[in-house]
């Protein structure tokens, strides 16, 4: 029939949790699949038929999301012209690109090298990394939400901490990406405090406010490796979500645009400019904007083409901290109460971690 998505069948005696358990033992991620050369996804990866059947009639459209020129911005005139266009695209989309941002051309082609390298050495180097403690510095595995997921994620992850810059082990990150980590984590928490800078403006407060509340302080870099997919129509490379800190700043490898935002009810097909940068706003920057920005929802498409290669830095804050983070003063009045309760950072991640990606929605929990 036109159209129609053939879903595989239930086997018989499936045993989700078992399989979830030989894949998750493999160390070997969703690339070890690949390299194995099926031809068909195994069942943990498949979509449930409800949600492969609405995406048959969910609306795409090919409208591009704002992007952003940052050269100049010292400039008074030019710094208006961007605050303006950086205003637009946080209250309506929640999402744009940055273009002349000032991270070297070299340093964004290296950060990209360093994560195919990674990937693509010897499985057993890699099984070193591969773990779920997310206390490692450094670790390596394949959807953080494998066991409370109703689908695993087409992708596998190396996630790269920085959240307390000073106690930075470097010998925890692997050698082949260590060098151009360490280069880009140094330029991408320049950018960062350049953005929250422009926001921070946007809101009518001190260039520093946003700085001075620490979003800022300590980032991760989550680096995924998307493969090639036999299957693409019947799983998903991320899960629809949004991000659950303040800020995320993506870097993309140009071979295929993956990333959808939904945007007025369709999804929107973001694609990969040349030395540009994805920025999106997160959950954690609409609740201290008190709404006036947006936390968009967005996911990552499985292709039959690949590797797909993207690492999103997130500003989430002082995650191991106790600090409590609330609507912004400033912002509140008679006119304009508070839209969201106050949240304890440790209580607000803790509560990230014990649920699945898809079915994580911050700002539903902390609604006045």
């Amino acid at each position: 029939m036109a159209g129609r998505i053939d879903v595989p069948s239930e086997e018989q005696g499936y045993d989700r949790m078992q399989m979830l358990r030989s894949f998750d033992e493999t160390k070997a991620g969703v690339k070890g699949l690949t390299d194995s050369g099926l031809l068909k996804i195994p069942r943990i990866f498949v979509r449930p038929s409800e949600e492969l059947a609405q995406e048959l009639t969910c609306k795409k459209t090919q409208v591009q999301v704002p992007v952003i020129d940052l050269s100049g911005i010292q400039d008074t005139d030019k710094r208006k012209r961007v605050l303006e266009e950086v205003r637009i695209a946080s209250e309506s989309w929640g999402f744009f690109q940055v273009v002349n941002h000032g991270i070297p051309l070299t340093v964004l082609d290296g950060m990209i090298d360093g994560i195919r390298k990674f990937n693509e050495q010897d499985v057993e180097e890699k099984k070193k990394y591969y773990s779920r403690d997310r206390t490692r510095g450094a670790r390596f595995y394949s959807s953080y939400d494998l066991f409370m997921s109703r689908t695993a994620s087409w992708r596998d992850t190396l996630t790269i901490s920085f959240s307390d810059p000073d106690q930075i082990n470097h010998d925890e990150l692997p050698a082949c990406c260590r060098d151009s980590a360490l280069e880009y984590s140094k330029h991408v928490a320049i950018l960062g405090n350049i953005l929250l800078g422009l926001l921070s403006e946007v809101l009518g407060l001190g260039t520093d406010h946003l700085k001075n509340m620490e979003c800022s302080r300590g980032h991760r870099l989550h680096c995924h490796y998307y493969p090639a997919c036999p299957e693409p129509e019947l799983t998903m490379g991320t899960s629809k979500h949004s991000d659950a800190g303040f800020l995320t700043i993506l870097l993309q490898n140009q071979i295929v645009s993956g990333l959808h935002v939904l945007y007025q009810d369709q999804w929107l097909d973001i694609q990969p400019v040349p030395g540009g940068l994805v920025i999106n706003i997160g959950d954690l920057l609409q609740l201290v904007s008190n709404g006036k920005f947006k936390s968009n929802e967005h996911r990552a498409i499985a292709t039959s083409i690949g590797p797909r290669i993207s690492v999103a830095c997130f500003f989430s804050g002082p995650v191991n901290g106790d600090k409590v983070y609330g609507p912004i003063e400033e912002l509140i009045s008679e006119e304009n109460p508070a839209m969201y309760k106050k949240v304890a950072i440790s209580d607000y991640v803790a509560k990230f971690f014990t649920s699945s990606l898809e079915d994580y929605r911050a700002l539903d929990y902390y609604k006045v």
